[in-house]
């Protein structure tokens, strides 16, 4: 871990970078470090949505507007000083803030959770391709569905969430950032959200670190396959834990210990998942694989991140009311909330 919390609080470094179109990148691995910063750094990153903003009103199409081959553009790679492959990476989300008045969502044809796919091929028409765009007060927190075949009007609570939260992957592979697997990447899980800290397994030298795929709320599923995309403005801690790299990734918060899996189908994604849970069970705790499993068998929640991905994606939580006090990585994620109030 990082050098202690006042020590901390006296070097800490805040770091703007809002990269240009030609900066972005469109994969996990592959790409030259758009930054190097040191653990312990403070970045206020931009990141542009989903669609590059191209969907901008409900006549923008996106079989029209969007290339397919650049979405989900990346703000990054950071290269961290010292991540070496086997380390642990945390990256802690102290704040997310919309960087548009309005978010776009769409039904893209033959792309998401309820239609045929490239990958679950069936004999049916394309749905209607048709964009959606939720206009975001600020002021009252809120961004409003407008039915496009009807006349139903309602205003939603913002949640802000990051779709991607990556690092390179091993073996000098090159994935798209519509991809989750065990480097992170598009992983649309609502629970990363401000206040979290993922924990990312290094994989080759500097991590290679990136966010973006910002929403502005998304449920559970990310049903049709797009949130209300909107540009964000992140602002997070980097922190390197030297040794321990999780297998997958893990998330924690003020009241859950989490878990990701990523896979097809669904169930595998899930046991991925709950196996890393059982596993982490086993550090905080010193359990016995056998008790970790029993005893999650009757506690954990399961929601799911999402079901349109190339990799479906799997939260496993354990809620930390229920259980013992323990401490992830010395304790880090209460070291990083505390740093994080004097932002």
């Amino acid at each position: 871990m990082g050098v202690g919390l006042g020590d901390q609080i006296a070097a800490v470094d805040v770091v703007e970078v809002v990269p240009t179109v030609e900066q972005y990148a469109y994969t996990f691995g592959g790409a030259a470090p758009l930054r190097r910063v040191r653990p312990g750094t403070a970045l206020r990153l931009w990141s542009d949505d989903a669609f590059g903003g191209k969907l901008r009103a409900v006549t923008d199409l996106s079989s029209e507007k969007v290339d397919l081959r650049f979405v989900n553009p990346q703000s990054g790679p950071f290269h961290v000083e010292g991540a070496e492959p086997g380390d642990t990476l945390a990256i802690h989300l102290v704040s997310l803030e919309p960087a548009r008045d309005w978010g776009a969502s769409a039904h893209i044809p033959f792309f998401g959770g309820m239609t045929g796919t490239d990958r679950v091929v069936t004999l049916q028409d394309a749905l209607p391709d048709t964009t959606y765009i939720y206009e975001l007060d600020r002021a009252r927190r809120t961004v409003t569905f407008a039915a496009r075949f009807g006349d139903l009007r309602v205003d939603l609570p913002l949640e802000p969430m990051l779709g991607t939260v990556g690092v390179a992957p091993a073996g000098r592979e090159v994935r798209s950032s519509l991809v989750p697997d065990r480097f992170g990447g598009n992983m649309d899980a609502p629970q990363v959200r401000a206040g979290a800290t993922v924990y990312l397994g290094v994989n080759v030298e500097g991590a290679l670190f990136s966010i973006g795929d910002g929403h502005y709320r998304q449920g559970e599923g990310e049903a049709c396959g797009t949130a209300v995309e909107g540009a964000m403005t992140t602002t997070l801690i980097v922190e390197l834990i030297k040794g321990g790299a999780p297998a997958w990734p893990r998330i924690e918060d003020d009241t859950h210990w989490m878990t990701v899996g990523s896979s097809r189908p669904l169930e595998d994604a899930w046991r991925i998942a709950q196996a890393e849970l059982v596993h982490w069970f086993g550090e905080l705790y010193g359990l016995h694989a056998m008790d970790a499993y029993q005893l999650l068998s009757q506690i954990t929640e399961a929601p799911i991140a999402n079901v349109v991905d190339a990799n479906y994606s799997s939260v496993v939580k354990a809620r930390k009311a229920l259980l013992p006090p323990a401490q992830a990585y010395g304790g880090l994620h209460a070291d990083l909330r505390r740093r994080a109030l004097t932002l």
